[in-house]
């Protein structure tokens, strides 16, 4: 394991023992917080990098009873059943198969007093080719962001990413704003898992690691979180191994 500041670095030789390990340790995680209370809240990203750890996770011994589940971000303008929205692919690989107490999709104002109604325990994320947490791109990006939704609009090298993803055939398809939940409210969670695989983000993760903690490499703050974990595997680790 690597530490840098206060955040811990796991690799794996493959994105399958990567996404199984997630899951173990957020299932570790919940367990923990429901010895301690009657309910646990996390919150969920969508997008290919999360594939295998949402795949261990669902078929999980877990109370899904006592779990509230939450969306992180979304395009905005994508039709309701397009198959690259998010909420559509949270509920395909995961919030469609086991019984969560309640499921929560991303919204305007009122997703801001769900938040606060339901304080985060969990959040599982990943990390962009450009760093971005969530819909959080480096130029909308603010570690000390007032509010916890918040509308955005896309980078270029975010919408690439969408494509390079095989999420969309072409640039010119990707929807250029969204709304996000903003770096305040994902890091509030007491457990932050992070997983972040494949070849073309190793170049986010050693800027993540060795970049000053700056809003111009968004992921950079999780170094400043109390207990987060990012999870990665040999491909994306290549440039700090």
């Amino acid at each position: 394991m690597i530490k840098k500041d206060k955040l811990s670095v796991k690799v794996y030789a493959n994105r399958q023992m990567m996404g199984e390990d997630a899951a173990a340790h957020a299932v570790a995680a919940i367990q923990t917080l429901l010895q301690k209370k009657p309910e646990v809240n996390m919150i969920f990203a969508a997008a290919p990098s999360q594939n295998e750890f949402l795949q261990s996770l669902s078929k999980a011994d877990v109370d899904w009873s006592r779990i509230n589940a939450f969306h992180m971000d979304e395009y905005i303008g994508l039709p309701a059943d397009a198959p690259q929205g998010f909420g559509n692919f949270l509920k395909n690989a995961i919030f469609g198969k086991v019984p969560f107490k309640s499921v929560h999709y991303i919204q305007g104002t009122d997703y801001s007093r769900l938040l606060q109604q339901y304080p985060v325990d969990i959040t599982c994320m990943g990390i962009g080719e450009n760093g971005h947490l969530a819909f959080n791109d480096p130029p909308v990006a603010d570690f000390n962001d007032p509010v916890l939704v918040k509308e955005v609009e896309l980078d270029a090298a975010c919408r690439q990413q969408q494509v390079n993803d095989g999420c969309f055939s072409a640039l010119s398809e990707v929807p250029t704003h969204a709304i996000t939940l903003t770096i305040p409210a994902l890091l509030a969670a007491a457990y932050i898992f992070c997983m972040v695989p494949g070849p073309t983000k190793a170049q986010a993760v050693y800027n993540t690691l060795n970049q000053p903690i700056d809003e111009s490499i968004p992921a950079s703050i999780l170094r400043r979180h109390h207990n987060a974990i990012l999870f990665v595997d040999t491909d994306s680790a290549k440039l700090i191994l």
